[in-house]
């Protein structure tokens, strides 16, 4: 039997996306996104309010990082989610992050976040709120790679549980993508 709960936000693995972009001045901000992911090969889409100064960085600017959260900066990656940028100027100091510059788009590289998309700003719809970008480059840094290939093992990202409001952490592989359902053909 079922349980019905009605319209929820719940979707599992929800990823833990940590967003940032410059303000007009150069100056990083990041927040923490769960509502977003891949819907093409070279877009991204994100929920992200018109209120938060990310967002308003993004609009100001036209470009944005994506870099997913991670175990061993677990602590920050939240802190910039519950801070609010409008409220606490210092709030990417304050979570212990540093940037450089992305050589491709005009955002900020968390350099503590082994992995980074870096994106153009394509659209913001104000009534949905929904942020499309266009990934022009993905970055990571060579600890986190295996045979020249991003290894999750490495990388230890992090996944949000909406309904229990935890932090998961990725785990063992159970399968084989585009091969495992062949044994039913």
């Amino acid at each position: 039997m079922r349980k019905n709960f009605g319209t929820k936000s719940w979707l599992y693995p929800m990823p833990v996306l940590i967003v940032a972009a410059y303000d007009e001045a150069g100056k990083p901000n990041a927040m923490n996104a769960a509502w977003g992911g891949i819907f093409t090969d070279d877009h991204i889409g994100i929920c992200l309010s018109e209120g938060h100064k990310t967002t308003k960085n993004i609009l100001a600017t036209r470009a944005f990082t994506v870099s997913m959260a991670t175990v061993d900066r677990l602590t920050a990656c939240d802190f910039v989610g519950i801070v609010s940028g409008n409220k606490e100027p210092d709030k990417f100091t304050k979570a212990g992050f540093t940037a450089t510059r992305s050589e491709v788009v005009n955002a900020p590289i968390i350099n503590e976040l082994p992995m980074t998309l870096e994106c153009e700003m394509v659209s913001y719809d104000k009534e949905s709120n929904h942020l499309v970008g266009r990934i022009v480059n993905v970055s990571a840094d060579e600890r986190i790679l295996t045979d020249d290939k991003i290894d999750y093992r490495k990388l230890r990202p992090i996944t949000y549980d909406p309904i229990n409001h935890h932090y998961i952490e990725l785990g063992a592989i159970v399968g084989n993508a585009f091969s495992d359902g062949k044994q039913l053909k």
